[in-house]
């Protein structure tokens, strides 16, 4: 993604404030107020627990901060930079990387998630951002069976300056994403992006359908798709977690996108993701405009995370 660096660290900061604001208050008021003990460590890792980071992630993080600290009286500033660092080393592991442009051409890449989690505008984001970099673009709408979906994506191809493909609602979404690799590689296209219908595992037909369109596409790229993109709204809790081990053994994801960071006090949710999921994390959102998705940087969100400047 192209925006400057600064402009963005600083909406991440911003994004981050409801979470980091809770988070901290609570940490500095039960840490800083006399030398660390293990009492102190034991409410610190429920904190943290609290906060949507998980059990294992939380008792390494306590394990990591007590190496350096434990016996002593810390202030304020070393209890942000301590966590800080403790969370940064367990999400560097997870930091993966988005480039659809080095890579075959036509690039396929696959957008699942469920309904509401800022998959579609996600996709129109990256659009732009492909658009804007001087790459041709075909976006699929094999979201058939919610009509809203299709218009909503024709918008952002209109303003991403991207070729555009759907059909009939109720469609065979398959047959859609089929035509349209076919297109994309009659027409020298660097990236098709396909959007899919929102899924839950209670909605069997549409995860079956989900295996089908991606059978259909091997048929013309045995390698197809390149990014299979699972996005994951925030503001859902440890119930993005339950999400991501559904479509992670349904069809296999290689990359997750966390939306909606800002509008949530528990966007520690990101750590527990990144550590139930094979996947790494790529890609993270933090408003509704275009240039609010970027780069996954662990040390950037961990110290964001906290309160601190990144």
């Amino acid at each position: 993604m192209t925006e400057p660096r600064r402009g963005w660290l600083q909406r991440l900061s911003d994004g981050l404030s409801r979470t980091s604001r809770q988070m901290t208050e609570q940490v500095t008021s039960v840490v800083g107020r006399r030398p660390l003990d293990q009492a102190q460590l034991d409410e610190l890792e429920d904190m943290l627990i609290e906060a949507d980071l998980g059990p294992a992630a939380a008792a390494r993080i306590t394990s990591a901060f007590a190496a350096q600290r434990f016996g002593r009286q810390v202030d304020e500033r070393e209890v942000r930079e301590g966590l800080a660092s403790a969370v940064a080393a367990e999400l560097a592991p997870r930091q993966g990387s988005f480039d659809p442009l080095n890579g075959p051409r036509p690039f396929v890449v696959l957008f699942v998630g469920v309904n509401g989690s800022g998959k579609t505008t996600t996709l129109g984001k990256v659009a732009a951002d492909l658009t804007g970099s001087g790459a041709r673009v075909l976006i699929a709408a094999c979201d058939t069976f919610r009509a809203a979906a299709a218009e909503q994506l024709e918008v952002w191809a209109d303003r991403a300056g991207a070729a555009f493909v759907s059909g009939e609602q109720d469609a065979d979404a398959a047959g859609l994403a089929y035509d349209a690799l076919a297109r994309a590689r009659a027409e020298d296209f660097d990236v098709l992006l396909i959007d899919t219908a929102g899924r839950l595992q209670n909605k069997q037909h549409l995860m079956d359908e989900l295996s089908k369109l991606v059978r259909v596409l091997r048929k013309i790229d045995p390698d197809a798709p390149h990014e299979v993109l699972l996005v994951l709204d925030a503001t859902v809790g440890r119930n993005a977690v339950a999400q991501e081990n559904v479509f992670g053994n349904m069809i296999g994801v290689t990359g997750i996108v966390m939306t909606k960071l800002d509008g949530t006090a528990r966007g520690g949710v990101l750590v527990s993701v990144a550590q139930a999921s094979d996947s790494p994390i790529k890609l993270i959102g933090v408003g509704e405009g275009v240039d609010d998705l970027q780069p996954f940087d662990a040390r950037a969100f961990s110290r964001s995370l906290v309160g601190l400047p990144t």
